[in-house]
């Protein structure tokens, strides 16, 4: 197969990575949005790139020595396995990810590589894109992976009644329009576009997208978008038809999650794996709550954890033979208020409690030298689209006069709900805001739930403390949680000059004119007072020295099929 012919704004890319005006990094991350190949973009951009698996392959090399067998135990939360596309627990994705797989992969350089989807290419106004499935898959029951599967993912992805968080990111959006009519709350509704999807032969299709997108090819990546068999029915763990190369032969809720090689398709043949050599017979996943979950390593029942947190370094350190590994992200705590909720649809209510709090303080108690404080908008430095707004400054005056025009002269009681599902830090943010805040007059009650119960309840508090994960581009994570109608859009936030400005962001390829319309979105949500995020955070994981392989994601994914146990 020939290899997709040049998009018509790589030449700009080119031309603006000479002039040093975009970073090699930058560069990158672009040219494989618009379909470069990632060892293409390495090399062009004169970086050495990682060493991969080889032809197509989205995945690393394995590292020498690296032999067939055994199994790895994962210490992480065990969740239930309903409908992939409205998963809403990471580790939800993690016991589907050897299963279950996406149309293209996002690696821990966070560069996009093809992996169901072969290659991609967009029209010069980023409006139309032709996507070629790859050949040779193979599902679990023995069918081989087409356009028609593809294609009817995309369609439910899109569909606003399944109530997936796909449908906020930019892609799925852009795939629907508004009828005209409006829900209970006065929110515009949206329906697919009649012809949003097409399938142009067994192995192509076509987006045709209402307004431009450059991130289709990450979109197509975020972690609800694994792909199902057209014959799905919730929940998975029921029926698990995959192309990955494991299967589920045990789910215990809280317990654990048994993943085994799949041998024989469900019709009986011989099932052969699209994506190379694997290394491991089985995965298990065992239930430790995140604090449990070192020593649960300590103590030889599990070889590695979904996640180290920042409190357990010291004590990991301690273990022999464990690996820490780390790397920077865009993950983040967003404390925020739903503005169409008293008291925080009163504005000034909610930019005394902003006003009151101080970012590099709560950064500094819960993280020390570690992260970078975040200035509440939402895009991180990491991002490649980001604009440095001015640090946010705490301000207890100004808070106490804001609370006085609102009518709050004596004081406000509020309360704060946090579910501590990332660790125990998150608690301690919201006691330091706690602290910080009483100064102003506002009486914040911390309500520390379990964090399995959080996700139930998550976007119905009227105050909460979430954990955002990491997105590779600052507009996804802003088009899913603050896009107006969005499924995660937990603050309730709508504002169409906020959704005009981030669609316009979305669809500008030249980087220095993206920062300067990121701009103007970061500044509107800062403006509107939604959240107080106090900072970006790096990930900790730990492992076994007999585990290779296993690496540090910025998203968290485990990616493990070049996992081996040594």
């Amino acid at each position: 197969m020939s290899p997709p012919a040049e998009h018509a704004l790589l030449p700009k890319l080119r031309q603006q990575l000479e002039r040093g005006v975009l970073s090699r990094r930058e560069f990158i991350r672009f040219a494989t949005l618009l379909g470069m190949a990632a060892g293409t973009a390495y090399a062009m951009a004169g970086v050495a790139a990682p060493v991969m698996a080889g032809g197509t392959l989205p995945f690393p090399a394995a590292e020498p020595g690296a032999k067939r067998g055994g199994k790895l135990r994962v210490g992480e939360m065990v969740a239930r396995m309903e409908d992939p596309a409205t998963y809403n627990w990471n580790e939800m994705a993690n016991q589907t990810r050897p299963m279950l797989e996406y149309l293209t992969m996002v690696g821990a350089d966070n560069v996009v590589r093809p992996m169901l989807m072969e290659s991609w290419k967009a029209s010069a106004d980023l409006k139309v894109w032709t996507l070629t499935v790859r050949g040779g898959v193979m599902w679990h029951n023995g069918e081989e992976l087409n356009a028609e599967h593809v294609a009817w993912n995309i369609r439910r992805w899109s569909d606003p009644a399944l109530g997936s968080s796909n449908f906020g990111l930019s892609t799925f959006a852009a795939l629907t329009e508004l009828t005209g009519a409006k829900d209970p709350k006065g929110r515009a509704l949206r329906r697919p576009l009649k012809n949003g999807v097409e399938v142009l032969d067994s192995h192509t299709l076509r987006l045709n997208l209402a307004q431009p997108v450059l991130s289709v090819a990450e979109d197509c990546g975020e972690f609800c978008t694994l792909v199902v068999h057209p014959s799905f029915k919730p929940p998975l763990s029921r029926n698990p038809i995959g192309t990955g190369p494991y299967t589920l032969t045990e789910l215990r809720v809280g317990d654990r999650c048994i993943l085994k090689r799949v041998e024989k398709t469900t019709d009986g043949r011989d099932f052969k794996y699209w994506g190379g050599e694997v290394y491991l017979d089985e995965i298990h996943f065992y239930h430790y709550e995140q604090d449990n979950q070192a020593a649960a390593l300590a103590s030889g029942s599990v070889d590695a954890i979904y996640e180290l947190s920042v409190e357990q370094i010291e004590l990991a350190q301690s273990i022999p033979g464990a690996k820490i590994l780390s790397v920077e992200t865009a993950q983040t705590l967003c404390c925020r208020m739903q503005v169409d909720v008293k008291p925080f649809n009163d504005i000034r209510v909610r930019r005394a409690v902003v006003k009151a709090a101080d970012n590099p303080a709560i950064k500094k108690l819960v993280f020390g030298n570690h992260g970078t404080v975040a200035s509440n908008f939402h895009v991180s430095p990491v991002h490649p689209e980001y604009f440095p707004l001015a640090p946010v400054v705490r301000d207890v005056a100004g808070a106490k006069q804001l609370l006085k025009e609102a009518g709050y002269e004596k004081g406000i009681d509020l309360n704060i709900v946090v579910g501590n599902n990332d660790g125990p830090w998150q608690q301690a943010a919201c006691e330091a805001l706690r602290d910080q805040v009483k100064e102003a007059g506002i009486n914040l009650t911390v309500t520390v739930v379990p964090a399995t119960k959080f996700w139930e309840i998550w976007t119905k508090v009227p105050f909460g403390a979430t954990s955002w994960a990491h997105r590779p581009l600052g507009t996804m994570a802003l088009a899913q949680a603050y896009r107006s109608g969005a499924s995660w859009n937990e603050s309730h936030f709508s504002d169409p000059e906020f959704d005009q400005a981030l669609s316009d962001a979305e669809a500008t390829i030249d980087v220095q004119a993206r920062k300067a319309k990121m701009q103007k979105v970061e500044q509107i949500l800062q403006d509107a007072a939604v959240v107080v995020q106090p900072m970006w955070r790096p990930v900790f994981i730990l492992a076994s020295s007999k585990v290779y392989g296993y690496k540090a994601h910025p998203a968290r994914q485990m990616q493990l099929n070049k996992v081996w146990m040594g």
